[in-house]
């Protein structure tokens, strides 16, 4: 992959004065952006910062780059992993964000903690929620679901001969959702005392409850995009769907005012609403030879150029500040589905925890698959996840101590 993008890192030439760091991003499909990180990198004049800009599997460039000496300074992660933390590969920007920490969004920050440390400093916050169409909805005489039942009751009814209810993925669901059913069941993932957070019955109750779904026929399936882009959506082929923040402009230009948001509903007496949001955040590489250089510009950029927070935003693509203070006053953001998109990111949002490895993910989203696809029996397949994900947070967990 490496050999493949090149082995030039951008040191060196970059245009400032003092010394050269390169940053990374991955590849964005939002015109524009790349062109304005790199404008960003330019106003910069303590460094000659160089931006690539890496298309392909850039989780595992960074991953294999972090090993070398020839690898970037400043990059963009979604993580962290606890690999890299553990494996002292990132530096700790905790002091980067004294006196404004409060001001980044709790939920998207967690995941970037780890033994009371900061290991990236937050971007931009994607988030997920269910988008309805309302004529259709109102015609079928169908209110907008708010448990899990009533949406599951909401997908039959909505389905006819020519319109599938809903659409959640073209593989019914299971890679999308991931944990999204178990927050709204009141569960989590991992416990704050880094323990399985689904050994409970209603984990088995909420998942059983998603085959229905595909029981009763409700769901698009084999859609000619999948869930992240609204073209299912907007042409009217499912009457709900559920993908990101970045459809609503799209889906506003198409539809108008005929569509509502919605965050996954809350399914039980313990239940609540539920709203995965990521973030990809700004980290320093270890192994950069300038490292005090390298955290000064982020600092710099991610934390005091709040005019450039914004742009980055919600100038080309559709994504919420990290910053609370930015989200808040963001005129994109002050009304309609975007203004409900931003509360539902404060009130209900969840973010995958550090301590969730791929190798956990990986285990639950297999089960999740057999439960909703084959209707496989979910407190037996629940079982079985919650024995691996153990012994997988029991290995992490000794690694840390």
């Amino acid at each position: 992959m490496l050999t493949a993008c090149g082995s030039n890192t951008g040191r060196g030439d970059g245009g400032g004065s003092g010394p050269a760091l390169s940053h990374w991003y991955h590849q964005y499909g939002e015109a524009g952006t790349e062109q304005a990180v790199k404008r960003y990198a330019a106003a910069y004049t303590k460094a000659r910062v160089t931006v690539q800009w890496r298309p392909g599997n850039y989780d595992q460039q960074t991953a294999a780059a972090l090993l070398t000496d020839s690898g970037p300074d400043v990059f963009e992660v979604n993580g962290p992993s606890l690999d890299q933390i553990q494996g002292g590969q990132v530096v700790d920007l905790t002091g980067l964000l004294d006196g404004v920490e409060d001001d980044y969004n709790p939920v998207v920050l967690t995941p970037k903690r780890h033994d009371g440390k900061i290991w990236a400093i937050p971007q931009v916050i994607d988030m997920q929620m269910l988008y309805y169409r309302k004529s259709l909805l109102r015609d079928a005489g169908v209110e907008p679901p708010t448990t899990l039942d009533a949406l599951v009751d909401a997908a039959k009814k909505l389905t006819t001969r020519k319109v599938k209810g809903l659409f959640l993925g073209n593989d019914g669901g299971a890679g999308v959702l991931g944990g999204t059913p178990l927050y709204a069941a009141g569960l989590r993932l991992v416990t704050d005392e880094g323990t399985v957070g689904f050994d409970d019955p209603a984990a088995a109750r909420t998942l059983g409850k998603l085959h229905r779904l595909h029981a009763d026929k409700s769901l698009l399936l084999g859609a000619p995009a999948d869930w992240s882009d609204p073209s299912a959506f907007i042409q009217g082929l499912t009457a709900m769907q559920w993908t990101g923040l970045w459809a609503l402009p799209q889906v506003q230009k198409e539809l108008g005012d005929d569509f509502g948001v919605l965050p996954f509903p809350a399914d039980g007496s313990t239940g609540r609403p539920a709203v995965p949001v990521g973030a990809y955040g700004a980290a320093v590489s270890a192994r950069s030879r300038h490292v005090d250089a390298a955290e000064e510009y982020v600092k710099w950029l991610w934390v005091d150029r709040t005019d450039y927070q914004e742009d980055f935003a919600l100038s080309y693509g559709f994504h919420i500040p990290a910053r609370l203070s930015l989200a808040k006053k963001a005129a994109k953001l002050r009304t309609g589905a975007a203004a409900d998109a931003v509360r539902f990111t404060t009130d209900h949002g969840w973010a995958q925890p550090l301590l969730w490895t791929p190798a956990a993910q990986t285990a639950y989203q297999d089960a999740l698959s057999r439960i909703i696809k084959d209707g496989a029996d979910p407190e037996r397949e629940l079982r079985t996840v919650v024995g691996k994900v153990s012994d997988e947070l029991r290995r992490v967990q000794r690694k840390t101590t």
